[in-house]
């Protein structure tokens, strides 16, 4: 793989997360290699070389940093064979697969052996499996100690563990007390309508963010019946395998972080809920480095003035926002809005567990659209077929849309099905997949934005004149969009 030296360095000086495990940052007046996200201060940047594996720096003779653990990043997409099977793990792990701790389901379900998956793990990461996972459950245990009234049992099981007594040996190894001796509540359980479960988290982030037009970027295309924004609030109906319930966000009066209230039908998805939120609202980016690069281009410098802290617009699921990018296709954001709605009234299940009057329907999954008959929505017949397509696709797993990939051979995996071209793929790259360098180079609002007097520029012009803005050139097309607004 060859790495582009003004992209990394970029990156590097972000410590954005997205690209962690994409390349290695080798110092060579140290002799040790980090990742792209390590705290320690940057190197004088003539010491610097850059490699696109871990192994590629090991073989040059540098050290694994001992702060950000170089050996334990995840999965680089540049690796091949047996390394994608750990980079899809990685992120079956964060949703939740291994929550009773097998690691035999999980090697199922990425057609390996267990054994052969515990081998790759101390290859490529460091760590089995399961202690992975065992770290994350118990971090985010220790958040919602600290921060909600939840039960010890609750917490348990909201965090992913089998049993209290797993819940207990876990952390009393990683901290050396029990849970209790940790138990500072500052928050409450919510009164709110739904199901059973029900709490209270706040989301920090590093500021700035544009909260106002975020929830105007959502509330623009919120979904009937599925979604909807009213007073400062995002609400939406969420299912996750069996469990059932709805989510409200809002930003909070006390210092830069979100509220999310939570009613699930049960605690044991509210960790990935919570990881879903983060990835929607783009919580974990560093915008002022990611603003410092685009401002070096006098037009989005211009925009930025008077918008900062735009952010990518993510998604809650990533097939859902797939099925929006296609019915969007040349149509207005209103139009598609309501296509998109009698889609979700046509082939999604019910909601009917009350929280607000807005909210009555899920959004169906790819099993169920693909299994709809789409006649008389309102669309052209070749976009109901490539809809049935993509559904069709996304169900049997043909194409997983939660696995990070290159953008571009998402792209090539994407546009192989009729009816979904480059601007399209790339859109979905980058809101379901929050890709921070995808860039619809012939989005007819991009160019109108970069069009200076009556010359419209080309998408090729388009493309070389982003290459400047990499690796955020995601984040330009929402700061060139909102320039039109």
């Amino acid at each position: 793989m060859i790495l582009d030296r003004r992209i990394c360095d970029k990156a590097r000086l972000a410590r954005d997360h997205r690209f962690d495990g994409l390349f290695f940052t080798g110092v060579r007046s140290t002799g040790i290699y980090c990742r792209p996200i390590c705290p320690a201060p940057p190197p004088k940047p003539e010491n610097i070389v850059y490699y696109s594996t871990a192994a590629a720096a090991a073989d040059a003779g540098l050290r694994p940093c001992l702060r950000c653990r170089p050996e334990a990043s995840p999965g680089s997409p540049a690796w091949n064979g047996t390394s994608a099977t750990v980079s899809r793990a990685l992120l079956l792990i964060r949703q939740g697969a291994l929550r009773d701790g097998r690691v035999a389901d999980l090697a199922a379900k990425l057609g390996v052996g267990d054994r052969h998956l515990r081998r790759l793990f101390t290859l490529h990461v460091g760590v089995s499996p399961t202690t992975l996972a065992r770290t994350q459950k118990t971090l985010f245990a220790k958040r919602l100690l600290t921060e909600t009234a939840m039960s010890i049992s609750e917490i348990a099981f909201a965090s992913g563990f089998g049993s209290i007594r797993r819940f207990n040996v876990a952390f009393r190894k990683i901290y050396g007390k029990a849970p209790s001796d940790l138990r500072q509540p500052i928050g409450g359980i919510e009164e709110q309508g739904g199901p059973g479960f029900r709490c209270a988290l706040t989301l920090s982030y590093r500021p700035p963010l544009d909260w106002p037009r975020m929830l105007a970027f959502f509330a623009e295309r919120a979904i009937p019946g599925v979604e909807c924004v009213d007073n400062g609030v995002y609400h939406r109906t969420v299912r996750m395998d069996d469990t059932v319930g709805r989510i409200s966000v809002t930003h909070t009066e006390e210092g830069p972080a979100l509220k999310i209230n939570v009613a699930l039908s049960d605690c044991r998805k509210l960790m990935p809920v919570v990881a879903r939120v983060r990835r929607m609202f783009d919580l974990d980016a560093n915008m002022a480095a990611i603003h410092d690069v685009l401002r070096a281009d006098p037009l989005l410098g211009k925009i930025l003035e008077k918008h900062s802290g735009l952010r990518l617009p993510g998604a809650w699921d990533p097939f859902e926002t797939a099925i929006r990018a296609v019915v969007g296709q040349q149509v207005s954001v209103k139009a598609a809005r309501t296509i998109v709605g009698r889609i979700a009234r046509k082939a999604g299940p019910r909601y009917d567990l009350g929280g607000h009057p807005a909210l009555d329907r899920f959004f169906p999954t790819a099993a169920e659209l693909s299994a709809c008959d789409l006649d008389a929505i309102g669309m052209p017949s070749s976009r109901a077929v490539a809809i049935k397509a993509l559904a069709g696709a996304v169900a049997s797993e043909e194409i997983v849309l939660q696995v990070k990939d290159t953008p571009e051979d998402f792209v090539k995996t994407l546009t192989r099905i009729p009816g979904i071209g480059d601007w399209t793929a790339q859109y979905i790259a980058m809101r379901a997949l929050s890709e921070p360098d995808a860039f619809p180079c012939a989005d007819l609002g991009i160019i109108k934005a970069l069009q200076e007097a009556n010359r419209r520029p080309t998408p090729h012009q388009v493309r070389q004149r982003a290459e400047s803005w990499r690796p955020w050139r995601a984040y330009a097309a929402i700061c060139l969009w909102q320039g039109q607004g």
